[in-house]
């Protein structure tokens, strides 16, 4: 099938991407001009593992193209997909002004029958908000279908791919003929298909986003209490996940749940309930206890060496998750801020995201070559996110390039008995103190 993706932001390029895989003609649509030819010259402007291979092969097989003409690439598309970001407001509320704003230009476009497929995550209520602004710019047939993302960044394209189920939200036989078409090459390999109604797709994605949040949020109050009372986290987990209604998947506690999804979707959701008067308690205590959740180490940070003025903190990791160059609500940045505001000067190390964090800080901050050379001299250590690299470091390497064996873990890499046998203080994350 012929199918324009309209934003080539992360949702939209892969998914993008992904359906040409599928044997789709795909044609992306973007605003951005700078970034569309280097698009076009083969250059992926986003890092996620696998999809350089799979968009340079359908650039090749000429099933992707890039553009700046929505209406060149209307001409060729009867299937629209909208992956447009709808940023969270000052109120927590989804913008939707760039989806409503490209649903009145398709509406002003269209010459036959078209379906327009919202990806872009959007409160309960939208597709008909889409479907009220194109009737009144167009007298030509048309369908709006909801068809949420369920993408993991670091595994977006095999989640793509190989997904657990894709959700179709409309009203129309004829919208759900279609999508059981595009999305024929997954069911025929066993993926299930479910089709629902617009607002129960729609609210599909926020109800996923935000449990998987709450669980989370959970895990991380369980650790916590786990200090108090000196029980170990990974036990309880493991008890935990061992039970199938429940499972071993989000268990992990940590430093709070970052990147474009969970802390949007949550806010989102909570604003949602309130202008129909519903307040969801728990999501906003999911909320409150994040924020806290991101900065817990701090303090201890600060009990370890007294004073923070003029002390050198090492970080290792500052995209929001591994796998992923976003640093979109990462905890590595509220850390760094009141590291920073303490007085504490800060050294940081990322592979992947380091580029991301200097368009933010600046030289707030310096940037290490490499995670040995961020450690040299450092007073303390703090391990954010939980690239494969700082799974198994040098400890003895650690133990000569840094003034003290300091090590605060907000991801609960590393094994406390190891850490005992070099020597260091260890502090993680609802697991017992190593002095």
């Amino acid at each position: 099938m012929n199918i324009t993706i309209v934003g080539t932001g992360y949702v939209g390029l892969v998914s993008g991407t992904c359906l040409a895989d599928l044997g789709h003609t795909v044609h992306c649509v973007d605003v951005n001009e700078e970034k569309v030819e280097m698009m076009k010259k083969g250059r992926v402007p986003i890092y996620e593992p696998q999809l350089e291979e799979v968009f340079l092969r359908n650039i090749r097989g000429e099933r992707l193209f890039f553009t700046t003409n929505l209406s060149e690439a209307i001409k060729v598309s009867n299937v629209i997909f909208l992956a447009l970001p709808t940023p969270p407001g000052e109120d927590g509320s989804a913008d939707l002004s760039y989806v409503l704003d490209v649903a009145g230009q398709i509406g002003e476009l269209i010459t036959e029958y078209t379906i327009v497929v919202n990806k872009s995550t959007v409160p309960v209520g939208t597709s008909e908000k889409v479907k009220s602004i194109m009737k009144s710019k167009t007298s030509i047939p048309f369908d709006v279908v909801s068809n949420p993302e369920f993408l993991r960044e670091g595994y977006a394209v095999e989640d793509f791919m190989n997904p657990e189920r894709v959700i179709v939200g409309s009203s129309s036989q004829r919208a759900f003929e279609v999508m059981d078409r595009i999305y024929l090459p997954l069911t025929n390999i066993g993926v299930t298909l479910i089709q629902m109604d617009e607002k129960s797709s729609e609210l599909t994605k926020y109800a996923s986003n935000s449990f998987l949040a709450t669980k989370i949020t959970f895990m991380n109050e369980i650790a916590n209490y786990c200090e108090k009372v000196g029980a170990d986290v990974d036990k309880v987990r493991m008890g935990m996940g061992s039970d199938e209604r429940i499972g071993n998947r989000f268990l992990f506690p940590g430093i709070g749940y970052g990147g474009s999804c969970f802390p949007k979707d949550v806010k989102a959701l909570i604003k949602s309930g309130k202008e129909v008067g519903y307040n969801f308690k728990i999501l906003e205590s999911v909320e409150e206890i994040n924020i806290k959740q991101k900065t817990i180490l701090v303090p201890e940070i600060e009990k370890y060496l007294g004073n923070l003025n003029g002390a050198k903190i090492a970080i290792w990791g500052l995209a929001f998750k591994e796998n992923t160059d976003d640093i979109r609500e990462a905890s590595s940045l509220e850390i760094i801020e009141k590291l920073l505001s303490k007085g504490a000067n800060v050294i940081a190390y990322d592979s992947i995201a380091m580029e991301n964090v200097k368009k933010v800080l600046g030289n707030k901050i310096s940037y290490a070559k490499n995670m040995y050379e961020c450690v040299e001299d450092a007073e303390a250590l703090v391990v954010v996110t939980e690239w494969g690299e700082f799974k198994n470091p040098h400890f003895d390497i650690l133990t000569k390039k840094m003034k003290n064996k300091a090590i605060f873990d907000g991801r609960n890499l590393y094994n406390l008995e190891e850490l005992a046998s070099h020597g260091f203080y260890y502090k993680s994350i609802g697991r017992k103190l190593i002095k």
